[in-house]
């Protein structure tokens, strides 16, 4: 009994086997088939589809043929809502730290002063699924994903598209309902070049006008680039959510993935295909306010103190290269001084070593300036020896240790950099006939 009753279970288990490896062989075919009819632009969205459609249907034979599934009803329009208490976490953050980021922290992520007198309480987080990646006037979001805080609370309601010739419906609920919040913000992740663009395009198709093109618009993509580019492999708002905010994010489906279980949902009915496309749009956003909230806290006088706790010295650095961006050069130095102080890698500790000296430079501090420039020179790096060269010939007048300096310079610059070879040439030529010269009128 036992030995039998060990068979049946392995007999299972192929089975089991057998059905996951056709499910995601038909999932890979499907896939492949939309990205090279969604390269196509002398196709319609509708007539993608219906390639599609008669091309994975098909697409080979099984060997075990099955009695094809009925298509299931669907549903034209569906909106889902989801809410979470302000004293809930998302990773490290707490929801509720959204709403004590001031318009200041919010200008500066920004670099927009129309958010000076703003806060994320007003704000509407954005993130669309669409069907295809390129954008372009044959594109349709089915499924608009919104984040906004509202009696104590943090909402995720999405807009999902069952039918795609019911989109004018779509579009006339999502103006309602524009109108009847009040938004004064809109924060997105490429919203600028992906997302608010393509939704202005259908808004207009269906001549209805789009208001959130109008506000104040915290795109965070180029500030995640600023903060952690330097520090983190990717700045996709799935890897920054896992590595910065430490956020519990299940496994996720690839964005190419997303076009096709629609249209697989389209045919079929199936709305399992799509379940998953929800779950991500809804972690996008949470995402999304995750590490705006991280990012705008770097900059948060009540926490900028806590070095250990909070940040560490890479995302100092981070902080200083947005401050820098903005104009902010005083508070930039701040910053890359304390991250100094704490454990860089070598080629950024490199990096916020030149920084500083060039701050310094600036600001005529020249004992500080150079400084850093003879720290650095011995990883034998050329602009520290040009520099060091400059500064004894024109601030000093010390033309025998320019000379000796810029000599140095050339050693290492030849066959290494014909520009600094050039210029160390050039300027011990020019500095040997000041030697001479001023020896002359002595």
């Amino acid at each position: 009994m036992k030995a039998e009753r060990m068979k049946m279970q392995l007999e299972d288990k192929l089975k089991l086997l057998r059905k996951e490896r056709a499910s995601r062989t038909r999932s890979d075919s499907v896939g492949k088939t939309w990205q090279r009819l969604d390269k196509n632009p002398d196709l319609s969205t509708k007539e993608k589809l219906e390639k599609l459609i008669t091309l994975t249907k098909t697409a080979g034979k099984m060997k075990e043929k099955a009695e094809p599934a009925e298509p299931q009803s669907r549903k034209a329009l569906q909106i889902f809502e989801n809410h979470f208490s302000l004293h809930s976490r998302y990773g490290k953050i707490s929801l509720a730290a959204g709403l004590k980021l001031n318009g200041g922290i919010l200008s500066l992520l920004s670099r927009d002063k129309s958010f000076e007198d703003q806060d994320l309480s007003t704000a509407l987080f954005l993130d669309l699924e669409t069907t295809g990646l390129s954008g372009g006037v044959g594109v349709v979001a089915f499924l608009v994903g919104l984040g906004f805080y509202k009696d104590d609370r943090f909402h995720v309601l999405q807009f999902f598209l069952g039918d795609l010739a019911e989109e004018e419906s779509l579009i006339q609920e999502l103006s309602r309902f524009f109108s009847q919040m009040n938004f004064r913000s809109v924060v997105s992740f490429n919203g600028k070049g992906f997302d608010l663009p393509l939704l202005e395009t259908r808004f207009i198709l269906h001549k209805q006008p789009l208001t959130l093109r109008e506000l104040p618009h915290l795109d965070f993509l180029f500030s995640a680039r600023s903060l952690w580019s330097h520090k983190q492999e990717s700045c996709r708002l799935y890897h920054l959510a896992r590595e910065i905010l430490e956020a519990g994010r299940e496994e996720d489906i690839p964005s190419a993935e997303i076009p096709f279980r629609y249209f697989e949902f389209l045919r079929s009915g199936d709305f399992s295909l799509v379940e998953p496309v929800l779950y991500h749009n809804q972690e996008d956003i949470l995402s999304l306010l995750g590490i705006v909230i991280m990012g705008g806290s770097f900059f948060s006088e009540e926490k900028v103190e806590s070095l250990e706790d909070f940040a560490d010295a890479m995302d100092l650095f981070g902080a200083a290269k947005l401050l820098e961006k903005t104009g902010e050069v005083d508070k930039s130095a701040d910053f890359i001084r304390r991250a100094l102080e704490g454990r860089l890698s070598e080629e950024i500790a490199l990096l916020a070593k030149k920084k500083l000296a060039h701050y310094f430079k600036k600001k005529e501090d020249w004992e500080k300036a150079i400084g850093l420039w003879q720290e650095i020179a011995p990883s034998h790096q050329l602009f520290c020896f040009r520099e060091l060269a400059m500064y004894y010939e024109h601030k000093e007048k010390d033309y025998e240790k320019a000379k000796e300096i810029a000599e140095e310079g050339l050693a290492l610059a030849l066959g290494v950099s014909r520009n600094y070879e050039e210029d160390f040439a050039h300027r011990i030529e020019r500095l040997r006939s000041r030697m001479t010269n001023r020896k002359k009128n002595a």
